[in-house]
């Protein structure tokens, strides 16, 4: 599939041989890099440069894929974004294209896209080429981050070398927000891509850990359902601007396919971490009404209203 957007570039260096662990059709296990990243509010070239670091980081551990924060650039729902938030294509997607071609990995992240005089909550992915191929933009918002980004309208499913991945964003994998997933996953996505900023109140910590119910649950309804790997990154810190304020992110970043939890990374907001995750590349034979059966066959019910 041609890629929809390319970054602004004067001139573009002979990419490095791509690997044949991503090209051969044998492939059977994805490593995947979950970057939970400090993201500082209003502070984008600082969060940027983070992010090159961990890109470069994910490609020297052998990851064809690394995937980052939601709205890593402003933070989420910082004030500084409504006023200094870049279009995409632009100067802050464009350096992370140019670092997934210069470390030759697919990177998916989140950014704040200036489009049309709104603001939307986004995520792209890149090839390993330095190309966009999706751009999403969350749909699920959350009551307190609508004043900040419009309403997103669109969901893609893209064919790459490592297999067919759909992207959505944090909130979209809420209990009330599985519809998204479950749409995904019947456009025949293989791999779920969420970059995500999860947040808690200052006082929570390791031992009280709210998110199992919140997240592990969500995303193994989806991965047993339809056997599609989800995969969560979320930003670490105190958050700092913003409606929530003083609150803070906690990494706890999650890696969930049909067999359970491959890999989760630390609940801490200073757990800035590179966590790998080798994820067995789903294999997804039904399409279309075959998925229906398949969901009946499970015991999925699609005729049933709430009690």
């Amino acid at each position: 599939m041609a890629a929809l957007f390319s970054f602004r570039k004067t001139k573009k260096p002979d990419p490095a041989p791509v690997s044949s662990s991503i090209t051969s059709p044998s492939t059977t296990t994805i490593r995947i890099g979950l970057g939970q990243l400090l993201v500082e509010g209003g502070e984008p070239e600082r969060n940027l440069e983070r992010a090159a670091h961990m890109i470069g980081d994910a490609a020297k551990q052998g990851c064809d894929l690394v995937l980052l924060p939601e709205t890593l650039d402003f933070a989420w729902t910082h004030p500084s974004a409504l006023e200094e938030a870049q279009p995409i294509p632009g100067p802050f997607s464009d350096r992370l294209c140019q670092e997934a071609l210069r470390n030759n990995i697919m990177v998916c992240a989140g950014l704040t896209e200036r489009l049309n005089g709104r603001n939307y909550n986004a995520a792209i992915l890149i090839s390993a080429q330095g190309e966009i191929l999706v751009k999403y933009h969350k749909i699920n918002l959350l009551t307190v981050e609508q004043p900040f980004y419009a309403v997103g309208q669109t969901l893609n499913v893209v064919d790459t070398p490592l297999g067919k991945i759909g992207v959505n964003v944090c909130a979209d994998n809420y209990i009330d927000g599985l519809a998204i997933g479950h749409t995904l996953a019947r456009m025949g996505a293989e791999f779920i891509l969420a970059p995500a900023s999860w947040t808690v109140d200052f006082s929570i910590t390791e031992e009280n850990d709210p998110y199992r119910d919140k997240w592990v649950r969500p995303f193994s309804i989806l991965a047993k359902l339809y056997n599609v790997a989800v995969l969560s990154t979320t930003s670490v810190g105190y958050i700092v601007g913003g409606p929530y304020e003083g609150k803070k992110s906690i990494g706890c970043s999650l890696a969930v396919d049909a067999s359970g939890v491959r890999a989760q990374g630390a609940f801490n907001e200073f757990a800035g971490q590179l966590v790998v995750a080798d994820m067995p590349r789903p294999v997804r034979l039904e399409q279309g009404t075959a998925i229906g059966e398949m969901l009946q066959r499970k015991g999925y019910r699609f005729d049933e209203l709430p009690v």
